[in-house]
């Protein structure tokens, strides 16, 4: 299920980061999703990527998601 929009992203995810690595997130998670057709856990993978994509550019400072 790939995110047309950052909209469309988890509750978890829209709430939790800033606009830029929601769109990190969402790229990342489309890439996965497309690379990944036939793993029986495809999701899964996708999300794990999403992450690290994210962790790349941000790092979480207390309750926040800060540029690194």
């Amino acid at each position: 299920m790939p995110y047309a929009s950052i909209l469309d992203l988890p509750p978890g995810v829209r709430d939790r980061l800033p606009v830029h690595a929601q769109e990190i997130y969402a790229s990342a998670f489309n890439a996965a999703w497309e690379r990944h057709a036939g793993a029986p856990d495809r999701e899964a993978i996708a999300h794990r990527i999403a992450w690290a994509a994210v962790k790349r550019g941000y790092r979480k400072a207390g309750n926040l998601w800060v540029a690194r």
